[in-house]
This record gives structure tokens, C-alpha cells and sequence, in this order.
């Protein structure tokens, strides 16, 4: 596995971790988001972090280029 491929997999698991604190913090917002579609939740996340998620600029630039639709497969993946 080369340097490039380890970096990407620690990325990936980044994301992974980051998505489910900001889905906590989300869920602490909004109690029905438990009811809530995959693909909703993952609007909804979107928005989160384009909106009123603090997060630090290294956790922001990890994030920026998610579409809803590789937020929703990343959820899936836990």
C-alpha cells in the first residue's frame, strides 16, 4: 500500500468519524431525524455543515467536496 493509498483510507475514516459527531450534534437538534430517510439525513447533514456546524478549518477542507449522495454512503458504511 503505498503512502498516497494510506493517506486516503485515514481520510475516508475521518469522514466517517466527523459525519457521525455532526449527525449527533444534529440529532440533538432535531429529535425526529431519527425517522428520517438516508438520503434526507444526508441533506440535512449538507446543509449542517455548510451552515452552523463549527468545525475547524482541517475538518471543513475533509468535508468540502461531499455531495449528499457520498454523505449517505458513508453513513451506511459504519
Amino acid at each position: 500500500m503505498t503512502l498516497h493509498e494510506k493517506r486516503q483510507d485515514l481520510d475516508g475514516e475521518k469522514r466517517k468519524v466527523l459525519l457521525q459527531r455532526l449527525l449527533s450534534e444534529l440529532s440533538g437538534l432535531d429529535p425526529n431525524l431519527y425517522y428520517q430517510s438516508t438520503s434526507q439525513v444526508a441533506l440535512l447533514l449538507r446543509a449542517y455543515i455548510d451552515g452552523d456546524a463549527k468545525l475547524v478549518q482541517e475538518d471543513r477542507k475533509l468535508l468540502q467536496g461531499l455531495a449528499p449522495r457520498d454523505i449517505e454512503v458513508l453513513l451506511s458504511l459504519h
